[in-house]
């Protein structure tokens, strides 16, 4: 039967790695898990780190300004086609 590990049982894994204290089959025959593994999880903890450090408002500011963007051009859109109405009423009001 597969093993199953936690989050926190996964974290500290990567921990142990990081550190470096230890060597990868060591680390490997503490937790019991497989050493392919723990270099697995080494890495994503690295890369979860970059992320969560990340600058997350320049992804809100391009979303919001995407956001902006296509409201103008409903806007624009909506200018120009009462513009077009006004045209084709204006024959009919003056008579």
């Amino acid at each position: 039967m597969k093993k199953q590990f936690t989050a926190e049982q996964k974290a500290a894994v990567a921990l142990a790695a990081i550190r470096g204290e230890k060597t990868t089959s060591e680390i490997s025959s503490a937790y019991e898990v497989h050493s392919t593994q723990v270099g697995l999880w080494k890495k994503q903890a690295l890369e979860g780190m970059k992320e969560s450090f990340s600058d997350k408002r320049k992804n809100q500011d391009t979303s919001q300004q995407k956001l902006i963007d296509e409201l103008y051009k409903t806007i624009g859109t909506r200018d120009m086609e009462l513009e077009w109405l006004k045209k084709k009423i204006d024959p009919f009001l003056s008579r």
